[in-house]
């Protein structure tokens, strides 16, 4: 009699142990899902996956010249436009309330200007000259506050304090006035005049009552000229009887502009005396206080003054 116990083994749970074997190894090899075609898709693109290295920052910095140098293109070009379109050796407050910050950056380069006692210096000579010539009207002085040399410009109705970092404070039009000498000064390429000997404001008494005096004149000799033309006309124009209406009305015209001239003439010659004498009352004014305004606030000791015979 045969045993058939054992011969079942090999096709019973055995059999199917090794077949199964068989085929998690076959899938385990030819493994299919999202998984394997993940790094299939991930091959498209040459640089995937590729870290940054010392050629990235190279070529990084390769671009930064060209940037610089756009920079220095567009500063150069505002400069030449600043240059062109401002004329800083007549620099007054207008040029300087038309200014953008941007003009103002590419005018006057921080990194160059002049500052400490020198630019004080350079200003003090600046304002003297611009007194000389009427600009400015104030009283300039050098004072030292709080162990600091400052220029001082006032006068009846402002104000304007000068520090060695080329702060400017104060207030009403001596404030207006100065602050663009402030930023010439500053300037290395700018060359300061030297002021006059006698610079200070002028006495009241020498003050004339106005000026202009060739100008009134000649508009007085065109208004005389323009006065005899039309009474010619008109009287030409009756005596003679030409019987057109032509000569009258020239005659009109002729007068009528020549009074225009003379009473212009005499406008000006009022306003000029106005001025003139609205001048003096400055002056006065100013010489004859003892102290500066109450407004300005300084009480430092004068090191320089305007003149002895304030």
């Amino acid at each position: 009699m045969e045993d058939t116990s054992t011969r079942s083994d090999p096709d019973g749970r055995d059999g199917e142990a090794v077949e199964d074997g068989t085929r998690g190894r076959e899938a385990r090899e030819t493994p299919d899902g999202p998984d394997v075609d993940a790094p299939r898709d991930g091959t498209d693109d040459p640089d995937a996956g590729r870290e940054s290295g010392p050629e990235d920052g190279a070529a990084a910095d390769r671009t930064d010249p060209s940037d610089g140098s756009d920079a220095d293109d567009e500063l150069a070009e505002l400069r030449e436009r600043v240059d062109a379109e401002y004329d800083f050796d007549d620099f007054g407050p207008a040029d300087m309330a038309r200014m953008s910050a941007e003009e103002w950056d590419a005018a006057f380069d921080p990194d160059t200007w002049i500052t400490g006692s020198r630019l004080l210096d350079r200003v003090e000579s600046e304002l003297k000259s611009r007194i000389a010539r009427r600009e400015v009207f104030g009283l300039l002085e050098r004072v030292r506050e709080d162990g600091e040399e400052r220029v001082l410009v006032y006068s009846d109705e402002g104000y304007a304090i000068v520090r060695p970092s080329g702060e400017v404070s104060g207030r009403g039009t001596v404030l207006r006035d100065v602050e663009p000498l402030v930023a010439l000064a500053a300037m290395e390429e700018y060359d300061v005049a030297d002021p006059p000997e006698d610079w200070s404001l002028p006495h009241p008494d020498t003050v004339p009552e106005g000026s202009g005096e060739f100008g009134n004149l000649i508009i007085q000799i065109v208004a005389a000229v323009q006065v005899i033309a039309g009474v010619a006309l008109l009287a030409a124009s009756f005596l003679m009887d030409l019987g057109s209406i032509v000569g009258p009305a020239m005659g009109i015209v002729f007068l009528l502009v020549g009074l225009f001239l003379f009473a212009m003439v005499a406008n000006a010659r009022l306003s000029d005396r106005f001025r003139s004498e609205e001048y003096r009352d400055r002056l006065r004014a100013l010489r004859e206080a003892e102290e500066r305004p109450e407004f300005v606030p300084v009480d430092g000791e004068a090191l320089s003054e305007e003149s002895d015979d304030r």
